[in-house]
């Protein structure tokens, strides 16, 4: 059976054809920098397998242009031939809480509840709706970011407002990024020995658009930076994250009541692009701050950033205690070792110690950069979403 995965990320489109259960990849690739003006310009990047990856310089304004560009590439491919598709939605609220067939119920449900996650549901069911047209009559499962979580505690999962609206809204901590989360502290578990019901750590989820830290005891989530939508917690690429509800309410004053138009600065141009005025990107601000040391725009939005990260892996570790390993992943997690560094620097008191060396090299995933002595290991791990979504997807077929 070849299960279609689609992986959509505020700013990108992952997509992987996966013959299942041998779990090979047929296809896969990823369309880049979609939305908001970066430094560099959006691409599609093709994994070619032995041949390499391919880079296509296109225009992609929203996800919508992103899927099209997909679909070319796939017919391209011979042989990849979908028989089902998975798609990752990041929250379906109450009612969606582990994996559904997609049928007009279900569609209308992911619809009344799109706000749950305002960047991330409304591409996906754009794109769920989409791909009826594309490939009409193929089955279609969703699969829950925030099943991860349903293990962090109620006092870690509550509001301090009043418990008639909590429950009569439904507002609590969801948590996200459940599925990256899940997977890579299973695989760290797995290189290091642990038996997962064993294993304690924090796992930092690190994209080029959404990013979440997740504190992990005998394997479960106990708390996710993020909360009852994906804006809070650390600063992201257009996400202010943690912000005083204070400042919230001087937006909507000022917006005369305008709830779409605070959302819309809240969500989409805020976080390092609100900060640095250039890039909604990190790696770009983390280039200008190295090109020009006196960019003072570009440092302090490289310092917001980071201090942020800082504060709330150091909060983590000391919610889990005694920790055997942190974990970095995602595209700035995986791929940029300044960030790594940075932010496990000066953390001796919780047993963390990196490797400079070890950091700046570790081109091959998964590689652990602690130093020899450190106490609680420093992993980079490749995340791997699209098996998590292909696996569950299958299950789910198989079973209806």
């Amino acid at each position: 059976m070849n299960v279609l995965v689609f992986n959509c990320g505020s700013s990108s489109l992952k997509y992987r054809l996966i013959a299942m259960p041998a779990e090979e990849q047929l296809s896969g690739g990823e369309a880049q920098r979609i939305g908001p003006p970066t430094a560099k310009p959006s691409c599609l990047v093709l994994n070619r397998g032995a041949a390499g990856k391919e880079t296509r310089v296109t225009p992609m304004r929203d996800h919508a242009e992103a899927l099209q560009e997909v679909v070319h590439a796939l017919r391209e491919t011979p042989g990849a031939t979908p028989d089902v598709i998975g798609h990752r939605l990041v929250n379906g609220g109450p009612t969606i809480t582990e994996y559904s067939l997609v049928d007009d119920a279900v569609l209308a449900e992911l619809i009344a509840q799109q706000d749950l996650a305002p960047l991330h549901n409304p591409p996906a069911i754009a794109t769920i709706q989409a791909c009826r047209h594309v490939f009409p009559g193929l089955p279609q499962v969703v699969i829950s970011d925030t099943a991860f979580h349903r293990t962090i505690p109620d006092y870690a999962r509550a509001y301090a407002i009043p418990h008639a609206l909590s429950r009569e809204l439904g507002i609590r901590k969801y948590g996200y990024h459940g599925i990256s989360h899940q997977y890579v502290v299973t695989e760290t578990a797995r290189l290091m020995n642990v038996p997962l019901d064993q294993f304690r750590g924090v796992s930092c989820h690190l994209g080029s658009g959404g990013a979440s830290l997740c504190a992990v005891v005998h394997g479960q989530s106990v708390d996710n930076t993020m909360g009852y939508s994906p804006l809070q917690g650390l600063i992201m690429s257009t996400r202010c994250g943690d912000l005083d509800p204070g400042v919230t309410l001087r937006f909507l004053a000022e917006a005369r009541g305008d709830k779409v138009a605070v959302e819309e600065r809240l969500n989409n141009r805020s976080g390092v692009l609100g900060l640095s005025g250039t890039s909604a990107d990190i790696r770009d601000v983390l280039e200008a701050v190295a090109g020009d040391p006196a960019s003072t725009r570009a440092r302090v939005t490289a310092d917001v950033y980071l201090w942020r990260l800082k504060k709330y892996l150091g909060a983590y570790l000391v919610l889990v205690g005694d920790a055997q390993a942190v974990i970095f992943t995602d595209t700035i997690g995986e791929t940029v070792p300044e960030v790594r560094e940075a932010v496990c620097s000066g953390m001796d008191v919780f047993g963390i110690a990196i490797d400079h060396e070890r950091n700046i090299g570790a081109d091959q995933l998964p590689a652990d950069v602690a130093t020899a002595g450190s106490r609680v290991r420093v992993w980079a791990v490749a995340t791997n979403e699209e098996i998590s979504i292909a696996r569950s997807t299958y299950k789910a077929q198989c079973t209806s």
